[in-house]
């Protein structure tokens, strides 16, 4: 079996601090050209989108009006159509139409006064508790909680450049270099 060489990018290393400024220098002008692709491309998409919504808007206000008018035509001659009740949907050459009941759901208004009324009635089998790890607990307890089988706490160096003219900062994880320095 052949092993493949990959090949290694010649990273290009500051050798002063005046060097080091252009490279930040050099870091912001690259992600601003990044940023005004970006922005040129959000423009498009929203341009794109704002011209499909006005041609689908056209076409929405037509089914709305052809499905009213449907309803409004099975509605007044749903006996004969469903044979007094006997069938729910109409098979036509073109489609169906038809009644159907949805599956029950539960709505619920005002949540917390309806689980005071559950407790205060005993009703313990409509009320469901979750029990999940609390992660912010652990953090503060990280000894304790490395103690526990599945649980690691993880932490890693990031190294951070961020150029004056930009609100960003633009970070790696530091080991993703020290294999490369290596």
């Amino acid at each position: 079996m052949k092993s493949q060489k990959t090949k290694r990018v010649v990273v290009p290393i500051p050798a002063t601090l005046e060097e080091t400024a252009e490279f930040i220098s050099r870091i912001g002008k690259g992600q601003r050209e990044i940023d005004r692709i970006q922005n040129e491309f959000n423009k498009a998409v929203e341009k794109l989108k704002s011209e499909s919504m006005s041609e689908t808007q056209v076409h929405e206000g037509n089914i709305s009006q052809l499905f009213e008018g449907l309803f409004i035509f099975a509605e007044s001659h749903r006996n004969e159509l469903t044979e007094d009740g006997k069938r729910k949907t109409v098979e036509l050459p073109t489609g169906i139409f038809g009644w159907r009941l949805t599956p029950p759901a539960v709505s619920l208004k005002n949540v917390k006064q309806v689980l005071e009324e559950l407790v205060k009635r005993r009703l313990k089998q409509f009320i469901r508790v979750k029990q999940e790890v609390d992660k912010e607990a652990m953090l503060k307890e990280p000894d304790v909680a490395k103690s526990v089988k599945g649980v690691t706490i993880g932490q890693h160096e990031e190294f951070m450049v961020k150029p004056a003219e930009l609100e960003l900062e633009i970070t790696s994880d530091v080991s993703k270099f020290k294999k490369v320095a290596a």
